[in-house]
């Protein structure tokens, strides 16, 4: 048996945690705005193909969909490799998590020029990325090693 001790610093994990939720939440809101100024309506999930060619808002729309919808298919990873590194390496952790949400932000902001191309300016999400795959392997190692 194996008992882990949550560290004190553990504290930075569950703020950067936090953090992603608001990143979510701001996300989710541009979203809706986007999807009322184009005129999409629910329940469908992007506007068709034809309707963004002959209209920028519906593109726009779709990029802001788009944006969101990434950082959605990325969240789970972020938020084991988060919550299992930081037990280990909290700050660390929670210093990759801040740099994720921070590119997060940045790629989002980009694919919502409607020019996908500038999504790749928060592409420095991976660093974040890498730094919680590396502590949630150092903690794995750790706790198999005991």
């Amino acid at each position: 048996m194996v008992l882990i001790e949550i560290p004190k610093e553990y504290g930075y994990v569950i703020i950067s945690g936090v953090a992603s939720i608001f990143l979510t939440t701001y996300l989710g809101f541009q979203v809706g705005s986007a999807r009322r100024k184009a005129g999409v309506p629910y329940p469908n999930l992007y506007a068709s193909k034809e309707e963004a060619e002959k209209d920028r808002n519906k593109l726009v729309f779709n990029c802001y969909q788009r944006a969101h919808q990434s950082t959605f298919e990325h969240y789970p990873q972020f938020l084991l490799t988060l919550m299992i590194g930081g037990l280990k390496h909290p700050v660390l952790s929670a210093v990759g998590g801040g740099i994720w949400v921070l590119g997060r932000l940045v790629f989002a902001w980009g694919y919502q020029t409607g020019d996908p191309a500038k999504r790749t300016r928060g592409t420095f999400a991976y660093i974040g990325s890498i730094v919680l795959l590396g502590t949630s392997i150092s903690t794995a190692v750790s706790l198999l090693t005991q």
